[in-house]
This record gives C-alpha cells, structure tokens and sequence, in this order.
C-alpha cells in the first residue's frame, strides 16, 4: 500500500501530468506521481489495452482512437489517478476498471476551473460535503487502493477543518491541501499557516500544495514542508518549470530537461500537441527567442526533437514503431472502435478501386496560401480539367474523405478528427499521384511516417 508519510509528489496538473513527466519527475527523486485529473466519462468510453510495442497498458477513447490514460512498470506503485467526478457511481465504475494498473485514487475536490465547478466537480464539492464524503465512502468501501482527495482551504481555518474532518470521517488515507480559497489564484499568496492548523489537529497525512512560489530550489521544498507543518509536499508549477526541482542534488539546466523529457515523449509515442504543451511550460519566457520561435512553428515530435538534436533518434524511433505496428492513433479506424462500428453501410467495400496512402494533415504546417486542396483547385483549373468532387464518410468521431478525379478516386486510410482535415489529407494523396507532391514534401510535412 502507499504511504503518504515524508514524500516529495508531483501534483495533478491538466495536460502536464502525462506519462513522459510524471516518469521524469520520479527520475528526479519525486516519490509519487499524480495524473492530470481526468474525467470519470472519459474513462468509462474508454478500453484498456496492452501495447506490446511500447510495453504499456493504454486506456483507449473507443470513439476516435486517443489514449486517455498510459501507464508503464516503471511508475508501478507510484502513479496515483485523479479523478474528476461528481457522481460516487461513476467513480466506483472507473476505479474498479484501473484499480489494478494505479497505486491508489484521488478525486478532485481543489479544482477552481469554471469547466469543474459547472459540473459539480473540482472545489464545488467542498459546498456539498455530504455528497463529496459519500464519494469518498463509496470508494473507500469497495476498492482494494488507498483512497485520498485534494482540496483547497475555505474562507477560514475552522471551515476548513470542520470540511476536512468530515473528508476524513469517509475512511481516506491522506488528504492535499492546496493553500489557497477557491477565488485565489497563483498570484495570491499561500497560506500554509491554514494548512499546519489542519494538519496539527487531525490524524491521516497531509499533504501540502500551493507553495511553488515561493519554491526555487530544493532546500526550499523543506521551507514549505516546515511552514505547513505537514509531513509531505506536493508540487505543481516548480516541477512544470523545471521537473529537476526534485533532484537532492540541484537543478539541472533546462535545456538537459528538455532533452530528457522529448526522449521519454518519443520512447512512449506521446502526443505531438501535449508535448508541445509540457516543453513551452518549460521554456516560458524563452518562447520569444529566436530559437522558441522555432519551437513554437513545430508540429511534430521529429521537428521539436530536432531541435535538441533528436531529430534522427525521433524518426528512428518513429519508424521502428510503425514497422512494428504499434497501437496508437496512426492506426485507429472505425474497425478498431468496440463495439465495431457499424454506423457507414459499406464502408469496406466503398473504398474498392480507391487509390490509398497513409497520410495525415497538419494544420500548422501549411499556410491560408499554400492549403492541399487550394493547390490542387488551382493545378486543375489551370490546366482546364473539371473540378474534383468529395464525399466523406463519418464514423463516430472519425473523417475519411474520397475525393473523384478524372475518373479516379482517391483517399487517405487515416481517419482524421474532422471533415475539413479528411478533405485536405485526401487532397495530399490525389496531388501524390499527380505529381504535384513528392514523398519527401509528406515526411517535411509530418503527413507520412517512413
């Protein structure tokens, strides 16, 4: 069972917690590692599948392919699931579907974010204590993992105490404290003196947040975890800015952190968007240099990687992958969807005669001047041929485009997330065979994987 007693924890951060920096973080000496929070709905349309290639265990959105949750061996024991919820039936059915890959539970009672608060979850809890004690009860009752929650201080040290006794009361093992109201914001300072007045007075650990502020190195973390009388801390923007805030032995460069953070986005296929996301928290200020700039036209992990040269690591990796035939949204089709999908009525034997590539369209990495289909419009009006025709086929979450040119037609076999990514995707693969595109233009784009 997890302890909770004298830990170092990186804190549940929405889109930062992903798998290649929680396991970052517990390189750097972190003890515990939370997931960003994610959604008890999210986790119920999902399926859990081993993905030999990456020797993971992915949690799979059956309507469009994505990986909801990615887990490994190496954060076996320490990973801990935070859950967003606001009902103790939807919890119990997403906690006994990951009781068995996660070392423990904890459910999101901090959030402040307006998107939490509409649905009742996050620190709206806190204004429904019987409801968010029954959640906790319920888990508590009917999992074989330790069960916590995370909150933030109320108004007063005795509101909160009188909430958190409450919290306790429902069996849990240890209780986050984030300190600051539900109105504060980073800008505002912490308030540990209302989080040693909980932890002084009851019996399970706590855990302190909120401190980042004033965190700049490690000796630091021990500052806070004095002030707030508590035995373990927990830590969110310090590690967003540098993830070597946990190392005893100081902080290592950004760049080095960099690095090592786009090796483990590699490793573990991460999403070219979410690592974009992690790597321009690191940078902060930085984005406005030339070489941020740089970053900041990126699109896939072969460009990011490239420069920190890892360019030919990723690609290597890349296609190793593909050869392999790894699980991940490259490969998604409606097939792929459980239940299989049967909302398009042939939709296999449409695409007989049908000229196919594997190719994917990255926004980005085109222009309002150069777009597939405004390029393939002009080649075909110039040179006096009748304009192409698109028909595309739907499938839950899922676009395939079919695009009829002179008498031949063309698609992509990658389903896109939406018709106008179908149509240009099918309009690269209709330019292929025209010649109006090479195979390298594909690989500059991101559009093919070699």
């Amino acid at each position: 069972m997890v302890s909770y007693e004298n830990k170092l924890i990186l804190a549940p951060m929405v889109r930062i917690g992903t798998l290649p920096m929680r396991l970052l973080a517990l390189r750097y000496g972190a003890d515990l590692v939370y997931t960003e929070e994610l959604i008890d709905w999210k986790f119920l349309r999902s399926k859990r599948k081993v993905n030999e290639t990456l020797n993971t265990v992915d949690y799979v959105d059956q309507t469009d392919g994505t990986i909801v949750f990615r887990t490994c061996d190496e954060e076996k024991g320490k990973v801990i699931l935070q859950l967003g919820t606001c009902s103790a039936e939807r919890a119990l059915k997403v906690a006994k579907l990951v009781e068995n890959d996660v070392a423990a539970i904890d459910i999101n009672m901090g959030c402040p974010k307006e998107f939490s608060i509409k649905g009742g979850m996050g620190v709206a809890l806190l204004a429904q204590p019987d409801k968010a004690h029954n959640i906790l009860t319920t888990l508590v009752n009917n999992v074989s993992i330790p069960v916590t929650c995370k909150i933030r201080i109320l108004e007063t040290p005795e509101e909160t105490l009188k909430v958190v006794e409450k919290l306790v009361s429902s069996g849990i093992k240890a209780i986050a404290i984030h300190g600051r109201t539900r109105d504060e914001r980073p800008q505002h300072p912490v308030h540990p003196d209302v989080i040693k007045y909980v932890a002084d007075r009851i019996s399970i650990p706590v855990i302190a947040n909120g401190g980042s502020k004033e965190i700049e190195k490690h000796h630091d973390i021990y500052k806070f975890k004095e002030m707030s009388g508590c035995t373990s801390v927990m830590l969110a923007r310090a590690a967003e800015w540098n993830c070597s805030i946990f190392r005893k032995e100081g902080l290592l460069p950004m760049d080095t952190v960099i690095k090592e953070y786009l090796k483990l986005a590699v490793d573990y296929d991460n999403a070219p968007s979410n690592t974009k996301y992690c790597v321009q928290n690191i940078l902060r200020d930085l984005q406005e240099t030339p070489r941020g700039r740089q970053f900041l036209d990126c699109q896939t992990l072969e460009q990011m990687c490239a420069i920190w040269d890892l360019g030919e690591y990723c690609k290597e990796k890349q296609s190793n992958y593909q050869k392999s035939g790894i699980q991940g949204r490259w490969q998604v089709s409606p097939h792929d969807l459980e239940p299989p999908q049967k909302r398009i009525k042939s939709t296999d034997t449409d695409i007989v005669g049908v000229i196919q590539m594997k190719v994917c369209f990255i926004r980005a990495n085109f222009n309002d001047l150069n777009m597939p289909k405004a390029k393939l419009h002009a080649w075909v009006a110039k040179n006096g041929h009748r304009l192409p025709t698109y028909e595309t086929q739907q499938v839950e979450k899922l676009f395939r485009t079919i695009i009829t040119f002179n008498d031949k037609k063309y698609t992509s076999s990658f389903w896109e997330k939406n018709k106008k990514f179908a149509e240009q995707g099918a309009a690269l693969v209709c330019m292929f065979h025209l010649g109006l595109v090479t195979e390298d233009d594909l690989v500059k784009f991101g559009s093919i994987i070699k």
